[in-house]
């Protein structure tokens, strides 16, 4: 069920340059979100910025919701300028999430026979709901892909570590780990190992997701992508968030933002 409330800020912290981890005391959104989802808030009482911001879901649970945020506009920038006590008002949870088979199948127990691993890759920004994905597959074996410019630019890599999570990073300028895009890692990895992944779950820029695309086609390998488009309403009545798919025109703030990778024009 979705609310809009007002909430109270319990810490607005910069992690490293211009990325910001927002914490939010909230029982009922929290409770009821899913891996995917993201809440709408709007920034100020003003009218500039006059639209909402949507924000996907870091974490959820205790109580709390955690947001991951880059500061990148007028909005953002507002945004991290807030202090601990300071309230916000949101709208959540919202759009559908990842889909997690019960009990986290096609991803079986790491240690079962002839266990499979899930792989999440994070593009950038990506890796925001990536982290509450992971700690619903916990029982899985997962592999993350990270991808970023540099490695200032890395995000979560010890934050999936503690989940027990295999960890592999590219940068586009090989200051860490892979030296390329992160669909360049994926695909060499999947050409060392003898059996597929039983799901993908992406998140990142078009341009990536068209790359996992062609990898998941080629390879016939069941893709979950979580897509970024702009959103203004948040619920499904301006259009303005619209893909193309298989299927004609989908909204991403009520369809998506997750969709089957495949259904999408890209």
């Amino acid at each position: 069920m979705v609310v809009q409330k007002k909430v109270k800020i319990l810490a607005n912290q910069r992690i490293k340059d211009n990325y910001f981890k927002l914490v939010l005391a909230d029982r009922s959104v929290a409770k009821a979100a899913l891996p995917g989802q993201f809440i709408h808030a709007r920034i100020t009482a003003d009218f500039e910025p006059l639209l909402r911001r949507p924000f996907s879901i870091h974490r959820a649970g205790k109580g709390n919701l955690e947001i991951l945020y880059e500061v990148v506009g007028n909005g953002t920038s507002i945004l991290s300028q807030k202090k601990t006590g300071d309230y916000l008002d949101i709208m959540g949870p919202l759009g559908n999430g990842f889909k997690i088979p019960t009990p986290y199948l096609p991803c079986r127990p790491a240690g079962t026979l002839n266990a499979t691993r899930c792989i999440l890759v994070a593009g950038g920004m990506g890796v925001a709901p990536l982290i509450f994905l992971a700690e619903k597959l916990v029982k899985s074996k997962i592999l993350v892909l990270i991808g970023a410019k540099t490695k200032l630019q890395i995000l979560c890599e010890n934050e999936f570590k503690k989940l027990g999570c295999e960890v592999k990073i590219a940068t586009d300028d090989g200051s860490s780990g892979f030296k390329g895009y992160v669909s360049d890692l994926l695909k060499h990895f999947l050409s060392t190992v003898d059996r597929r992944p039983s799901t993908i779950y992406a998140c990142g820029p078009k341009p990536m997701l068209k790359e996992i695309k062609k990898v998941c086609a080629t390879r016939n390998i069941f893709c979950q992508a979580s897509f970024e488009e702009n959103i203004a309403c948040g619920l499904g009545a301006c259009l303005g968030c619209a893909v193309k798919t298989r299927n004609g025109f989908k909204r991403v703030c009520v369809d998506g933002p997750v969709f089957d990778i495949k259904e999408v024009v890209l």
